[in-house]
């Protein structure tokens, strides 16, 4: 008889145990993720000032500015009808340009951030899974996110995942609310002008529109469906 309620003494403390790691688990996730997104934030903050130091010094003669000269082809190529492969789920995870190449310390490109949601994420090229899981990625076959008219940057994420809530709460975006885009050039502000429900190959929706300065951002909808359908806030340049 003692026995038997040992073992029951040592079953109830494992049941226990448990039912903590359950319950805990997500905000332990959650606070993980936190502290990896605000590193990765807090980390090209820093790199801007880096970047600024040495474009003072020489601001012809910086690999920033062959960056930015080549994102502007690039814009310029997938606007003028090359725009073909949206279809394709590896193009869109492929990044349109690898950063470190042009001697940025990562592969962060700039910073998200949606005040009304309270959302500010870091912002990579090429929706694959690790920059997805990282913050927010622009979809290859896409515009990079410069601004400029004849371009429109499609920005995926998540509809909350692991614990992290990422784009979860985009659909309480309404007209008229802000998306700022930090990158090492220039911070953009943009206004939500539009917001639609659309299915998965719907690719028309998200292609570039003739004249204009856009953003659009891309999460599943309904959340926790799988991705049956896609949620789209479309988001137009306004003056500084």
């Amino acid at each position: 008889m003692k026995r038997a309620k040992i073992i029951l003494l040592i079953l109830m403390a494992l049941l226990a145990t448990v039912g903590l790691f359950v319950t805990f688990k997500p905000l332990m996730e959650r606070a993980s993720r936190q502290k990896q997104v605000d590193e990765a934030n807090d980390s090209f903050i820093q790199q801007l000032e880096q970047i600024q130091s040495v474009k003072d010094a020489e601001p012809e003669a910086t690999s920033y500015a062959q960056l930015r000269e080549q994102i502007e082809q690039y814009n310029t190529w997938l606007y003028e009808g090359k725009q073909i492969a949206l279809t394709n789920a590896a193009a869109c995870e492929q990044p349109a340009f690898i950063l470190t190449q042009y001697g940025l310390q990562d592969e962060t490109f700039g910073i998200i951030y949606i005040p009304k949601l309270e959302v500010t994420l870091p912002l990579y090229l090429g929706a694959n899974d690790e920059n997805m899981a990282n913050g927010a990625a622009v979809l290859g076959q896409t515009s990079v996110p410069i601004g400029g008219v004849n371009t429109n940057p499609v920005i995926a994420g998540h509809r909350g995942w692991n614990g992290y809530p990422y784009f979860l709460n985009l659909d309480e975006l309404q007209i008229g609310d802000l998306v700022y885009i930090d990158n090492v050039w220039t911070l953009m502000k943009y206004e939500v002008v539009d917001i639609q429900v659309i299915s998965p190959d719907d690719v028309d929706a998200i292609k570039i529109q003739e004249g204009r300065d856009l953003v659009t951002l891309l999460t599943c909808h309904p959340p926790n469906t799988g991705g049956r359908q896609r949620l789209l806030v479309f988001c137009e340049r306004v003056s500084e």
